[in-house]
């Protein structure tokens, strides 16, 4: 599979130059494994971060002239996606997951505003009803962040449940984000059904010299704090407002953050398709949570196709 545009593969081959004339050892190659790993996580959530610095920046100094952030946010989410395209930073087919993502987000947002979950308070111009044109983007954000990683990590997959069972949970998530408004809240039996299906499921990620190995479920969860903490500075940064907000940092309530969790997992759901993996060489430092693999294959696996697009063949049928 194709794992870097154009100008990634310069950036890796400069990178390997560099990378490949440090000392090797155990210490030595899991720092570098460590520093590479950091490096691409970031390089992953590139839009997420630009877009992220820019509402936190804003929310530190805005000048007096008249023009809302909102729209701000929105014509330069805009400009950074173009950017990224322009530059060979972002394939058409990641371009198209923050699409979608940035239609089904801004659907959400119409409803759960009305419903009276959050606000946004300030001014636009770009806006439909009560919802700024830019929140649709801090989905995309999610869905930019999905789509990057499985490629630049080269993410495969061991144990994974069924692919339609992964429709119907992350189906199930969705709905609930609507439905417990008039029925009873299902995240928990959501959480517990989630646990059951990826119990005994790994993804594994190569990073620079090595694959590694991490439970699904410590995925989940990462990404969910993540995301929550990202909840969090848009919070403070009177991006949006909750109802009930009283404490001095605007920090979402304990409930906000259960529904941040299990929307998190299905926004991961939503992007993740899985090609199963192959073991591969052991990497340094790793203890049991984050376990380097075998030098065997792993019962039931086979080799992902290479000749697979690296986005949609991710994708559930009912995004493509």
């Amino acid at each position: 599979m194709k794992q870097f545009t154009t100008l990634e593969a310069r950036i890796d081959a400069a990178a390997h130059i560099v990378l490949a004339r440090l000392p090797r050892g155990a210490l030595a190659d899991g720092l570098v494994e460590f520093v590479v790993f950091g490096l691409k996580q970031a390089w992953a959530c590139l839009f997420g971060g630009l877009m992220l610095a820019m509402i936190l920046l804003t929310r530190l100094w805005w000048p007096e002239t008249g023009i809302a952030r909102y729209d701000v946010w929105f014509v330069a989410a805009l400009l950074i996606q173009g950017a990224m395209l322009a530059f060979r930073l972002e394939t058409l087919n990641e371009a198209r997951v923050i699409l979608i993502f940035h239609l089904v987000g801004t659907g959400m947002e119409l409803f759960k505003t009305a419903a009276g979950s959050w606000i946004y308070p300030e001014a636009a111009i770009f806006r439909l009803g009560g919802v700024p044109l830019f929140s649709g983007f801090m989905y995309a954000c999610v869905g930019s962040y999905m789509a990057r990683i499985q490629r630049i990590f080269d993410i495969t997959f061991t144990r994974y449940p069924p692919v339609w069972m992964t429709v119907l949970l992350a189906l199930a998530i969705y709905a609930n984000f609507f439905t417990h408004h008039f029925i009873v809240d299902f995240r928990w039996p959501l959480f517990a059904i989630l646990a059951v299906l990826y119990g005994r499921s790994f993804m594994h990620y190569r990073v620079f010299r090595f694959h590694h190995s991490m439970p699904m479920l410590l995925a989940f969860l990462l990404v969910a704090l993540f995301i929550w903490i990202a909840e969090n500075i848009g919070t403070w940064s009177r991006a949006w407002i909750y109802p009930g907000q009283v404490d001095v940092c605007g920090r979402p309530s304990k409930c906000k953050r259960n529904l941040t969790s299990v929307q998190a997992c299905g926004r991961v759901l939503t992007c993740v398709r899985p090609q199963r993996a192959t073991s591969t060489r052991r990497g340094p430092l790793w203890n049991t949570w984050i376990r380097s693999n075998s030098a065997r294959r792993a019962p039931g696996t086979h080799r992902p196709n290479d000749s697979s697009d690296p986005v949609s063949d991710r994708l559930p049928i009912i995004l493509r």
